[in-house]
């Protein structure tokens, strides 16, 4: 039951990060909410690197990581834009819908199954998600359902979830052929160099407004790099 710890330590790493960001940095552009918090996790993820050993690396691992980081970028700004627009309460847990989406791709990318027990519990998580929007009932049973689709935060954050089951299947497979650790790092470290290569074409980015508050920015930095080896060991 090792990697429900690790599970749960992820998902509460991610929730706080996301707090913090929001409430530091959501007067920024989304792009430049996530790439401060993409860039003050870096040196806490070089410092790991210092301490893990290098695996040997095959074609597989380059593929995945390849196709990988472009569809990471684009669920990256949804999400930033999510939570900046809409409430918390009505956009993490539409990431709920993930592993609902991993049924189908983790068939496809692994070749894994779910038992009957796993799509029980997928479903749990799946209405739970969609009676958050209970206080829409009383205008009809399915008025929850269309109230999550006119919320700009959940609609961005269903977009979200799908993407990060097909990253997660992909991000799996290169685990399998390197090490947790060692992509979790190097994944994380060349997702931010891709993300600042777009800085020069944002209107209006501009990278010192990425230092406004630097210690907050550390604290959400060490908090995602958490996440990040929690994740990826799980």
């Amino acid at each position: 039951m090792e990697w429900l710890l690790l599970a749960l330590t992820a998902a509460f790493s991610l929730a706080t990060a996301d707090a913090l960001t929001k409430r530091y940095f959501s007067s920024l552009s989304a792009y430049e909410m996530g790439l401060t918090r993409l860039a003050y996790t870096i040196p806490w993820l070089i410092l790991a690197f210092f301490f893990i050993p290098w695996p040997r690396l095959d074609r597989t691992f380059f593929l995945s990581f390849a196709v990988a980081i472009p569809l990471e970028a684009l669920a990256f700004m949804s999400y930033m834009q999510a939570i900046r627009t809409s409430p918390l309460s009505l956009t993490l847990p539409f990431l709920a819908f993930t592993p609902a989406f991993i049924i189908l791709t983790g068939w496809i990318i692994l070749g894994e199954t779910v038992t009957l027990p796993g799509v029980l519990g997928i479903m749990c998580i799946v209405t739970g998600a969609y009676f958050l929007n209970l206080s829409q009932m009383k205008t009809g049973l399915f008025e929850p359902l269309k109230a999550i689709f006119r919320e700009p935060g959940s609609r961005l954050m269903l977009l979200v979830s799908f993407i990060y089951s097909i990253t997660s299947a992909l991000g799996k497979l290169a685990v399998l052929h390197s090490s947790p650790w060692f992509f979790g790092i190097s994944y994380y470290i060349v997702f931010t160099l891709f993300m600042f290569s777009f800085l020069p074409a944002v209107r209006g980015a501009r990278a010192g407004r990425l230092l406004k508050n630097p210690l907050a920015g550390l604290i959400v930095g060490a908090v995602m790099a958490v996440m990040v080896f929690s994740h990826m060991l799980s």
